[in-house]
């Protein structure tokens, strides 16, 4: 079962069914991410292919790394079709976060 832990924080956790590897990067579904444990962040980023990227900073205890997270809100519709599903608020991963 794909995990994403940050300093022995479970970050989120699902089935390999229900998550989608994109370029290498694991994306989580929104139901399976700790919420309480990211903060939005302002970082501006569009993907040429996926879109808007929202960025958010993940928090553990007093910890925050800034831009660890990201998903995609409104992915550009002619991504779906590269992914082959619909990818729309999943959350990825980056850098000390292990996913595994």
């Amino acid at each position: 079962m794909p995990t994403a832990t940050l300093n022995g924080t479970v970050l989120a956790e699902a089935s390999e069914d229900a998550v989608l590897h994109i370029e290498g990067n694991v994306y989580f579904p929104p139901s399976a991410v700790r919420t309480d444990l990211l903060e939005e962040s302002p970082t501006p980023y569009t993907c040429p292919w996926k879109g808007e990227c929202q960025y958010w900073s993940v928090r553990t205890g007093d910890d925050v790394l800034k831009d660890r997270a990201w998903s995609y809100p409104h992915p550009y519709p002619t991504a779906f079709d590269r992914v082959g599903a619909d990818f729309s608020g999943y959350v990825a991963f980056w850098k000390e976060v292990t996913v595994g």
